[in-house]
């Protein structure tokens, strides 16, 4: 399972063994709980169990909605509405599912800005890296034909401005966006092909999430100063890591409780804070709304999207070099997946040989920055297509774009990077000493 020396399964009992020995399903979850794990995991290593238990929460409550669920153009809302009112616990249902996908999104946003930081994407986890990706590029489908099929007025303007940009592309645009819709324009096709796949795709996800763990679980998992485990025996490996069970399962339960207690607040009391009112509206083709926007964890690669208009240099310069085909429109269609494609090229872009964050003064800096430009990005995804959010889209993307290609990979050369703890085993003792240093501060401050 990992190259980290470590105790693995073996069968005692004559059950045991004739099990193993045909279906070793027992020795694979038992070295699944018991993987060594580098004992200095900080609280950004518990959105692993979040995502796990969100990809669960969205198939069975997404099971159970089916149910009583009915895909076509003059029914779905009126179905929609009959699991509000008249399913039993319908509503908790669909509450659960829609604001499920939100907390989906925010530990994926969470689990890959960790990774960006602490440099998971390094080797030899550039593959892991890749198929994390690919998990994100099918939750984004995922939840955009989720959104279609309520069938409300921004689901059925949403499905329009979206599947139009697959228009865009020269020469097979027309072609693949009447193979996406099933037919010239949103209708009861395209409902019906949202819903196969909307139900499908979350099957596919948890298939790349088992690839996922694997792969971590054979590189090892990386920790918060970058520095391997060490593998020349077992007692060396012992000493920078714990087994998984109990130690980080019990922690990581834990953190998901407490993040529960806020999850449940937001269904109980606050369910639709994130819908968009239009969609409480019956889709009406000749209605259109005044300000399309998708859902909030859309947002910032639809600003992306919106940034890059005919009057930007960068697009005359390629319409001008293709001799039109590349109109901007196209071209916001290349920056909004290029944007989602740098991320996933990452391991090859950053070129500095030290892995963690931590350890590097000016990646802090202008990591910092990246995540300020992700959530003003988020902002003004939501903000209307006119002066000034245009310009500050336009910034905003040409940061995103120039962090990736040319801060990391000069960040490389230039930086000078801090020292790095020797072992796992020098940093854990360092945060034990220090811990218990503040401890003995404050038990010796007089009381008030």
């Amino acid at each position: 399972m990992s190259g980290i020396p470590h105790d693995h399964y073996e069968p005692k009992t004559g059950a045991e063994k004739w099990l193993h020995s045909r279906l070793p399903v027992v020795g694979l979850l038992y070295d699944t709980l018991m993987i060594p794990t580098p004992k200095n995991l900080n609280w950004m290593w518990i959105w692993g169990i979040v995502l796990v238990f969100c990809l669960v929460l969205q198939i069975v409550t997404g099971i159970v909605l089916v149910m009583h669920y009915t895909p076509h153009v003059d029914m779905a809302f009126a179905s929609v509405e009959h699991i509000m009112r008249d399913v039993n616990g319908g509503y908790m249902l669909r509450y659960m599912h829609a604001n499920g996908a939100s907390l989906f999104f925010v530990a994926v946003y969470a689990h890959i800005f960790r990774g960006l930081y602490y440099g998971s994407y390094k080797a030899p986890r550039e593959i892991t890296w890749i198929i994390g990706m690919l998990i994100y590029l099918l939750m984004m489908a995922t939840g955009f034909m989720g959104y279609v099929l309520p069938w409300g007025q921004m689901s059925f303007w949403g499905a329009t401005v979206i599947t139009g940009l697959f228009g865009a592309i020269p020469f097979i645009g027309e072609g693949l966006q009447t193979f996406l819709l099933g037919g010239p324009a949103v209708g009861n096709a395209t409902l019906n092909r949202f819903f196969s796949l909307h139900y499908l795709l979350p099957f596919l996800i948890a298939g790349l999430v088992i690839v996922h763990v694997w792969a971590f679980h054979s590189t090892g998992n990386n920790n918060p100063t970058g520095v391997d485990v060490r593998k020349g025996s077992k007692e060396e490996a012992e000493k920078d890591t714990l087994p998984f069970w109990p130690y980080f399962v019990i922690k990581d339960l834990f953190a998901l409780a407490v993040i529960l207690v806020v999850f449940f607040a937001v269904v109980g009391f606050m369910p639709n804070y994130l819908g968009h009112p239009d969609n409480y509206l019956e889709a009406n083709p000749l209605s259109t709304p005044a300000h399309i926007v998708p859902e909030w964890y859309f947002l910032p690669f639809y600003a992306i999207l919106r940034a890059f208009t005919s009057d930007v240099w960068v697009v005359q310069i390629a319409s001008f070099v293709t001799g039109g085909i590349v109109d901007a429109k196209f071209f916001g269609v290349l920056a909004m997946f290029g944007a989602i494609a740098v991320m996933a090229l990452v391991p090859w872009l950053d070129t500095s040989s030290v892995r963690s964050g931590r350890y590097r003064p000016m990646f802090k800096m202008w990591f910092a920055l990246l995540v300020v430009d992700f959530f003003a990005l988020m902002w003004l995804g939501a903000m209307p297509a006119e002066e000034p959010y245009a310009s500050f889209s336009l910034i905003a993307s040409a940061y995103w774009f120039g962090y990736f290609l040319v801060i990391l990979p000069l960040l490389g050369v230039i930086e000078k990077p801090d020292a790095q703890p020797a072992t796992i085993e020098d940093d854990f003792a360092a945060k034990v000493a220090k811990t218990g240093s503040a401890k003995a501060d404050a038990a010796s401050q007089p009381a008030e």
